[in-house]
């Protein structure tokens, strides 16, 4: 275990810390609330001090928690720092950790809840610079709770939850295979007579 000393999944114990917020309300009929906090840094050159980023309806929550909980401690492992449960109230989360939260919250808030277990492994298999990537691109413009389904978050929501498998592409292929003849040709590539 590292010397570093953290909170919640692996926020520093430094002086106002830039990090998330991940509210869980105890009444399961309200959303959970994902605020980013700037720490030192909000207020100034025209950062606000936080940004509520996503609510998130209880139930889609209830399916992702274990899985984001498992990715998340895996990632502090790595880095010999302390791990984390989810719990009602605020749970604190690293700032990088917190961005490649968001990408897997912006990509089930609006998914039907069958959809969620796709979005779940896309997830997973994204590297996290690809999550970091993919957070800035819709914090950009639609990072906030109100922009729900709009721009690049409609566009995560698509890539995560309909996005196919090898395996599911080969199933669709062998239903479907085209023959040779049917196959579009570039002038390119044909050989000169």
């Amino acid at each position: 275990m590292s010397d570093r000393k953290t909170t919640g999944f692996g926020v520093p114990n430094d002086i106002d810390p830039h990090h998330f917020v991940v509210e869980i309300p105890a009444v399961r009929a309200n959303p959970v609330v994902v605020t980013e906090h700037f720490g030192l840094a909000g207020g100034t050159s025209g950062l606000p001090d936080a940004v509520v980023r996503c609510k998130l309806p209880q139930d889609h929550w209830n399916v992702i928690r274990k899985e984001l909980e498992r990715v998340l401690n895996e990632r502090l492992k790595e880095k010999k720092l302390g791990t984390a449960r989810w719990k009602s109230g605020k749970n604190q989360v690293e700032r990088l950790l917190g961005r490649e939260l968001c990408v897997l919250l912006w990509a089930v808030e609006a998914a039907p809840k069958e959809a969620i277990p796709n979005a779940i492994r896309n997830w997973t298999g994204l590297k996290p610079e690809e999550r970091w990537w993919l957070f800035a691109m819709a914090a950009s413009v639609t990072g906030t709770s109100d922009d729900v389904d709009i721009g690049w978050r409609k566009a995560i929501r698509v890539a995560m939850t309909e996005n196919p498998t090898g395996e599911e592409v080969g199933a669709i292929r062998a239903k479907n295979p085209r023959r040779p003849e049917e196959r579009p040709t570039l002038p390119l590539f044909e050989r000169a007579k």
